[in-house]
């Protein structure tokens, strides 16, 4: 039985006193869920929050790592770095990321075999765009990202898939929970083919597209949907809370 994990993407939001007390205020609301909860929060804010959510079942995670242990690579950060402050979490490869800062399904998959080597828990993302969407090319745009991101991980268990149609997201806009549901159905195919059968029934797969409060029932109720990666929904405490207890 795969356990639902919802995660929070802060994105570029909150800062760290802003957001150790958004963390205060969500800790008792979902004190008694029956999912896995993860803030990802910005670089500066992780020691913070990293205080916000000791003794709590609020898991800490972050926004991007680095593929090298140290060097010349000003403005990037190590897993050391972030395994140091408590983070067990880490996004790699948003579409964000993916747009604006040059990441490549090269670096999707140095960023996450080094993760994995550290013992952090990657959030890989993968995804396609409004134009590929309507000219057919979801399933060949999502196994390249899965083939090429994912090439060389020895144990899918050990890290998290998220399905984030870029067209989705932060647009308003929603796949249906039936297309959502199939689509990450056919992500898992391809990681049964060309992964492990075995692994593949085990991984977790969120969907990551303009999920919230008054979806996430109805999406989490798909048998292929294992979570969410939230962005909006979870900058306010109540907002992210409804969705993380999405079954009460």
């Amino acid at each position: 039985m795969r356990k639902p994990i919802i995660a929070g993407n802060w994105k570029m939001n909150k800062t760290p006193s802003q957001g150790a007390e958004l963390v205060n205020e969500l800790k008792p609301l979902v004190a008694n869920a029956d999912c896995d909860v993860v803030v990802c929060v910005p670089a500066t804010d992780i020691y913070a929050v990293a205080q916000a959510v000791k003794g709590s079942n609020v898991h800490l995670g972050a926004q991007n790592v680095h593929f090298a242990e140290s060097g010349a690579y000003t403005g990037e950060i190590s897993a050391d770095m972030l395994l140091e402050l408590g983070v067990e979490y880490v996004i790699i490869g948003h579409s964000e990321r993916r747009q604006y800062f040059g990441e490549t399904d090269e670096t999707v998959n140095k960023r996450t075999l080094t993760a994995l080597n550290k013992g952090l828990i990657p959030i890989v993302c993968v995804g396609e765009t409004l134009e590929e969407r309507e000219s057919g090319k979801t399933e060949e745009v999502l196994h390249r990202q899965l083939v090429e991101g994912l090439k060389g991980v020895e144990d899918l268990t050990k890290l998290v898939v998220a399905y984030e149609p870029v067209w989705a997201i932060g647009t308003g806009k929603t796949a249906t929970a039936e297309q959502a549901n199939e689509t990450i159905g056919y992500i898992r195919k391809v990681l049964a083919e060309n992964f492990c059968a075995k692994c593949a029934a085990q991984v977790r797969i969120q969907y990551g597209g303009s999920m919230k409060g008054s979806n996430a029932k109805e999406l989490m109720a798909q048998p292929e949907i294992d979570g969410g990666l939230i962005g909006g929904a979870s900058l306010k405490a109540a907002d992210f809370a409804l969705v993380v207890n999405y079954n009460k």
